[in-house]
């Protein structure tokens, strides 16, 4: 079941403020797809919920609106490695906590749960980066603010999951360093309504622009190609 729900009036008035982006940029937006992986897709995977599982045809959609303007879409991959300094602090993961080793070893790269979901819809001229932070610009690999640099993207249309975590974090990052942001409702999901709704309102007041994915899709149609 999909996540319930709209931003009240009162939030999307006062962000507007700050974050209000009615036009996608020509030539200098890119479609960032966050952790849409199976270690956070799958059923009975570690991180897996049916609310990331609803998200699966919005953010193809929206990947395939993207490629159609001749937009990037990136692709990122939550890793998780042993060398400095990608590697995360030794205290922020106890491997006693079962749950957590489990965490660990399923995102370590070359597993199974680590890949992209096979539903989703990579195009071969899609970028796929590994990231060892939550928040994507603030990985130590510094793979994603690379890729934005190479490409001119100016402005970021940010899907994916885990809303609260891993979406939101690289939304603060990106707005903090300078990107348009604009998140994809509809195309996040998070593992409760309620993480998902608070991380859409602090979002909206803040940091981003929040539209509904269907919206996105035809504002994408509405852009010159790259």
């Amino acid at each position: 079941m999909s996540h319930r729900g709209r931003l009240p009036d009162w939030a999307v008035a006062r962000g507007r403020g700050l974050n209000d982006f009615p036009r996608l940029l020509p030539g200098r937006t890119a479609l960032v797809v966050i952790d849409m992986q199976l270690a956070f897709i799958g059923e009975g995977e570690v991180f897996g919920n049916a609310h990331a599982r609803d998200i699966i045809a919005p953010v193809n959609e929206l990947a395939q609106a993207a490629r159609a303007a001749g937009c990037p879409v990136i692709w990122t991959r939550q890793t998780v490695s042993d060398e400095p300094p990608l590697a995360m602090p030794a205290w922020q993961y106890d491997l006693n906590n079962p749950h957590v080793a489990c965490a660990v070893a399923a995102l370590r790269a070359g597993t199974d749960a680590y890949g992209l979901h096979p539903a989703m819809d990579v195009a071969p001229s899609d970028r796929v980066i590994d990231k060892y932070r939550y928040g994507a610009l603030m990985c130590p690999a510094q793979a994603l603010p690379r890729t934005l640099t190479e490409l001119g993207a100016e402005m970021l249309v940010l899907a994916g999951t885990l809303t609260n975590v891993c979406v939101e974090s690289t939304a603060r990052d990106a707005n903090m360093a300078g990107w348009r942001v604009i998140v994809a409702e509809g195309a996040c999901a998070a593992v409760t309504d309620a993480e998902h709704e608070a991380a859409l309102l602090n979002l909206r007041l803040n940091f981003a622009d929040v539209k509904d994915a269907t919206e996105l899709a035809g504002m994408f149609g509405e852009i010159s190609a790259f």
